[in-house]
């Protein structure tokens, strides 16, 4: 299989309203990354706010203390999702929290992302799987209790 690239739309959510335009990207589809990275240029032109750094250890091995900035909206196609993003390397990488949560598969024949074809209008998730019956977890999960 090689790499799969994605167009995708980055933008900062708290400057809808003014001149800072959107960012159309070609990023990395990395199933093994779980966040979202975006080298510094883009996080400098879309202004995003560094909210912590955090450690993070890359495929070699090697451990590093980023940047990490946010919010940060995602569009592909007709779906967008809002992360935060791992200031660090040179190209964008989508993990894989920003395609599940845009219920986003991969085509690996194609090598191509891809809307859920079994929901292609509207995201779909998986929140919680649950045993009935269970009085711990009915009252976790707000589920009426008798």
């Amino acid at each position: 299989m090689g790499m799969i690239y994605a167009e995708v739309t980055l933008s900062n959510p708290r400057h809808r309203n003014d001149a800072l335009a959107p960012m159309v990207v070609r990023a990395l589809v990395d199933t093994g990354t779980v966040n979202l990275c975006i080298p510094a240029h883009i996080a400098l032109q879309l202004e995003l706010e560094e909210l912590e750094r955090r450690e993070v250890t890359t495929a070699d091995g090697k451990v590093t203390l980023v940047p990490y900035v946010g919010p940060v909206q995602v569009r592909f196609e007709n779906r967008s999702c809002f992360v935060g993003a791992f200031v660090l390397g040179d190209s964008v990488l989508l993990g894989s929290i920003p395609l599940e949560d845009m219920d986003l598969v991969l085509n690996p024949r194609l090598e191509q992302v891809t809307v859920n074809p079994q929901s292609p209008n509207i995201p779909s998730a998986l929140v919680m799987r649950t045993v009935m019956g269970t009085g711990a977890c009915r009252r976790r999960c707000g589920a009426p209790h008798g």
